[in-house]
């Protein structure tokens, strides 16, 4: 059933279920849950990324505006995956798309390192920021990794990709 929804938007049937899962699905949902803390819940959002350097009653404008910047960047980030991965079966804009994620992911994971080295590892500390921002990224980002290696693709949809670098190779 999924495969033929798939057929009829113009998915390649070639890439699997977990990755059309997750990558249309899940992340933009979850990227949707990270925008609306990040714009309507700025107090909570703060106060789970870091409690002690959290403003107690008010956030300063400064802050505000950088918030709601950011609730921007992952509405984008689930737009672009739920929009654009639907709106073709080429390979190369999966990829070309994932890739630019995967250097997102590497990035966030990055931003929380001021608060210690052990927050990529103590799960027993972590709060439901610590499981989005560390734990979800991991799996977004080990999938990525996946998808972009070819694991689990069929060698049909390798084949057509590697022709489909030939032929645009042969257009320049």
């Amino acid at each position: 059933m999924l495969e033929m929804a798939a057929l009829s938007r113009g998915m390649a049937p070639t890439i699997p279920l977990v990755y059309r899962l997750s990558f249309l699905y899940i992340e933009p949902l979850v990227a949707l849950v990270g925008a609306y803390y990040a714009f309507l819940e700025p107090q909570e959002y703060l106060r789970l990324t870091d409690p002690s350097s959290s403003p107690i009653n008010s956030i300063p404008l400064s802050t505000s505006i950088i918030l709601k910047q950011l609730s921007n960047l992952y509405f984008l980030f689930g737009l672009n995956e739920a929009l654009v991965l639907r709106a073709t079966s080429d390979l190369n804009v999966w990829r070309t798309l994932l890739f630019g994620l995967l250097v997102a992911d590497i990035g966030h994971l990055y931003s929380v390192h001021p608060l210690g080295s052990d927050i990529y590892w103590d799960i027993f500390r972590w709060n439901a920021i610590d499981w989005g921002n560390i734990a979800f990224v991991y799996a977004g980002t080990t999938i990525r990794i996946c998808f972009l290696a070819g694991i689990g693709m069929s060698n049909k949809g390798r084949q057509r990709q590697r022709g489909n670098k030939r032929r645009v190779k042969r257009k320049s």
